[in-house]
C-alpha cells in the first residue's frame, strides 16, 4: 500500500510538473496578419489554384473561425485595425472612422494624424503622425505592461492607420510606406531616426526592383475562371493607361511607380519583405519574452477599389498574395520552429460588388454621390433659411450639420434634421436616415441598430444616419468600396496558427472584438481596458 500512495504522490508531482511547464511556455513571437479588405469567401474562392503552403496550409493546420463579424459600423480601415487589437468599438475606442467630423475641433480630421511630431525616414509630411487620437489600449500595449516593457512591439504596413493604431501606444516602434519616394519611414513620436536595418532596407531600392517587373497575369488567361472579363467599363483605370486589362506595365512609371506600387501586388511583397527585415535587425523572439509584430498587407484593398472583388486583378492579387504568405510562413518555420510562434489571419473589413457588374448581372445595386446630396440639401436649407453650407460633412455614411451656424442663426438642431430628413429619404437608394442620437427610438432590425450603437462616438460622429439599400455604395460609376453593415462589408476571414492552436474550424458566429481577448486569455495577460470582446473558446479551451 504504501508503494502504492509513493507511486500516486510521484504521478501527481510529475503531473503538476508537467502543468507548470506548460503554463508557463509562450510563443517567441505573435504576428497578426490583417489583410486589407479580404472577404471571408476568398479563403475559397480562389482554392483551386492557391499553392498548398499558403492560404491552403493554414486551413489544413490551423483552427479557422468561419462565421466571423465586425459588430459596428462604418467597416472601415481604421475602426477595423484598431478593433482588432483592442476588442473594443468606435463607441468607445473613439475611432469612428478613417476621417470624422470632429466636434470639439470643429473641423474633419483624419484617424492618426498629429502635427507635434515629425516625419522620421524622409523630408514629406507622411510622418506626422501618432495613435493619440485612440482612447484605449491595445492588446499589445497589455502585453508590453505584462512583461514590463521587455516584450517589443512594431506594426508594418504600407497605411500609416494599419502600422500605428495596431501596434498601440507604447509601441517600440511602427513602420508605413511613403508614396512620395519608396521609402519606408515613422514618426518621431517613437524614434528619432531610422534604425541601421531600416535604412539599408530603403537603401537596397527594393522597390524599385518590384516595379521593374510588369504587373502581368501569374496564371494562363483561361485559369481565372472566378472572375469577370478582363476589361470592364466599371473598373477604374491606372492613370496613362488607355483600358483596365493587362498587362498593368509599371516599369515605365518613373517616379509614379513609388506611389503606384501600393495598388499592386508587389505592395504586397514589399510589405512582408520590410517585416522579415525587421524581425532579423530587431531579433524579434529572441530575448525570451514573447514580442508582436502586427502586419497589414494594404495593397489588396487598393486593388480591390480600384478593379472590384470580381476582377482578374483581384483573383491574381490573391494568388500572388498565396505565394507571398507561404514564402513568409517558411521564412517563420526556419527562423523560430515550428509551433514557436503564434500567428492568426482576419481582415479589417469587407467589400461590396461594383454597382455595374451587379447591374450587369440583373442584381439589384447603385451609387450615391455624397458630395451631390450635400449640394442638394444644402440648396434646400438656403432657399428655406437663407443659411450656407448647413451640411458641412457626409462621412461614413452620415451627414453633420453646422453646429455653430446653428447656434448664430438660432435654429435647433432637432428643427433642422425634422426639415433636412423628407428630403434625405427621397433620394433613391437611401431606405432610411434618422438622427443618430435617437436610435434607441428608431425602429430598426437589432443587427443594424446594434451595428449603429456600437460605431456611435457623439463628438466624433455625425447627426444624420444613411441606411442604404444593399448593393448600394457612395461612389461613383468606377470601382467600389465598403463601410455599411452588410455582410459583404462585414464577414471576414479568421485563421489561427502555430503555438498551442489546434486543426479545426468552427462556424459559431464569433467578432472581431473576440480576437485581443483570445490573445489575452492565451498568454494569461491583462485584455485592453476598452474591451468587450469574450475569448473564443473553441481557441482556448
Amino acid at each position: 500500500m504504501k508503494r502504492l500512495i509513493l507511486f500516486v504522490l510521484c504521478l501527481l508531482l510529475a503531473a503538476g510538473y508537467s502543468y507548470a511547464q506548460t503554463a508557463q511556455k509562450k510563443p517567441k513571437l505573435i504576428i497578426g496578419l490583417v489583410i486589407d479588405q479580404m472577404r471571408w469567401d476568398n479563403l475559397y474562392r480562389y482554392a483551386d489554384q492557391y499553392s498548398e503552403n499558403g492560404f491552403k496550409r493554414l486551413l489544413r493546420e490551423g483552427f479557422s473561425c468561419e462565421n466571423t463579424m465586425l459588430p459596428y459600423t462604418p467597416t472601415v480601415t481604421a475602426c477595423g485595425h484598431t478593433c482588432i487589437y483592442t476588442g473594443s468599438v468606435p463607441a468607445i475606442t473613439g475611432i469612428t472612422g478613417n476621417n470624422w467630423w470632429d466636434q470639439d475641433e470643429n473641423k474633419e480630421v483624419y484617424c492618426t494624424d498629429d502635427t507635434s511630431y515629425a516625419t522620421v525616414g524622409s523630408n514629406t509630411k507622411a510622418g506626422q503622425m501618432s495613435p493619440n487620437r485612440m482612447l484605449v489600449t491595445t492588446i499589445t500595449d497589455e502585453l508590453r505592461i505584462a512583461t514590463n516593457f521587455k516584450s517589443k512591439v512594431i506594426g508594418i504596413a504600407l497605411k500609416d492607420r494599419g502600422a500605428i493604431l495596431p501596434a498601440g501606444h507604447s509601441a517600440n516602434a511602427a513602420y508605413w510606406y511613403d508614396g512620395d519616394n519608396g521609402n519606408w519611414i515613422t514618426s518621431s513620436y517613437y524614434m528619432n531616426a531610422l534604425p541601421d536595418w531600416a535604412d539599408q532596407f530603403n537603401n537596397r531600392k527594393v522597390v524599385d526592383s518590384l516595379m521593374a517587373i510588369n504587373w502581368t497575369m501569374t496564371a494562363p488567361a483561361n485559369a481565372y475562371t472566378q472572375s469577370a472579363p478582363d476589361e470592364e467599363s466599371y473598373e477604374r483605370k491606372f492613370d496613362g493607361e488607355n483600358g483596365t486589362s493587362f498587362p498593368h506595365n509599371t516599369d515605365k512609371l518613373g517616379d509614379k511607380k513609388y506611389s503606384i506600387l501600393k495598388s499592386v501586388p508587389q505592395g504586397n511583397t514589399l510589405t512582408l519583405a520590410f517585416a522579415k527585415a525587421a524581425i532579423e535587425g530587431e531579433q524579434l523572439g529572441m530575448s525570451g519574452n514573447t514580442d508582436f509584430l502586427a502586419i497589414s498587407c494594404s495593397s489588396t484593398d487598393y486593388i480591390g477599389h480600384q478593379f472590384g472583388p470580381n476582377s482578374v486583378e483581384n483573383e491574381d492579387d490573391y494568388l500572388r498574395l498565396d505565394k507571398d504568405i507561404a514564402d513568409f510562413l517558411k521564412f517563420l518555420d526556419a527562423k523560430y520552429g515550428k509551433g514557436n510562434y503564434l500567428f492568426f489571419l482576419t481582415a479589417d473589413h469587407g467589400v461590396a460588388h461594383i454597382p455595374g457588374f451587379l447591374e450587369a448581372n440583373k442584381i439589384p445595386s447603385g451609387f450615391l454621390d455624397a458630395n451631390a446630396m450635400m449640394y442638394y440639401l444644402n440648396i434646400n436649407v438656403k432657399a428655406k433659411y437663407g443659411l450656407e453650407n448647413m451640411v458641412v460633412d457626409a462621412d461614413n455614411y452620415q451627414l453633420t450639420l453646422n453646429h455653430s451656424l446653428l447656434d448664430s442663426a438660432k435654429v435647433s438642431r432637432e428643427s433642422m434634421i425634422s426639415f433636412l430628413l423628407p428630403l434625405v429619404k427621397k433620394i433613391h437608394g437611401v431606405v432610411n436616415a434618422f438622427d443618430i442620437a435617437n436610435i434607441n427610438a428608431v425602429t430598426l432590425p437589432d443587427i443594424q441598430k446594434k451595428m449603429l450603437s456600437n460605431g456611435y462616438f457623439a463628438k466624433r460622429c455625425g447627426d444624420i444616419q444613411l441606411i442604404y439599400q444593399p448593393g448600394w455604395i457612395d461612389g461613383g460609376p468606377t470601382g467600389t468600396t465598403h463601410g455599411l453593415w452588410n455582410p459583404y462589408d462585414a464577414h471576414i476571414p479568421l485563421v489561427w496558427f502555430g503555438w498551442d492552436i489546434t486543426h479545426g474550424q468552427t462556424n459559431d458566429e464569433v467578432y472581431m472584438t473576440d480576437i485581443a481577448p483570445t490573445i489575452a486569455a492565451m498568454l494569461h495577460i491583462q485584455m485592453p481596458n476598452g474591451c468587450i470582446g469574450k475569448p473564443i473558446t473553441a481557441i482556448t479551451k
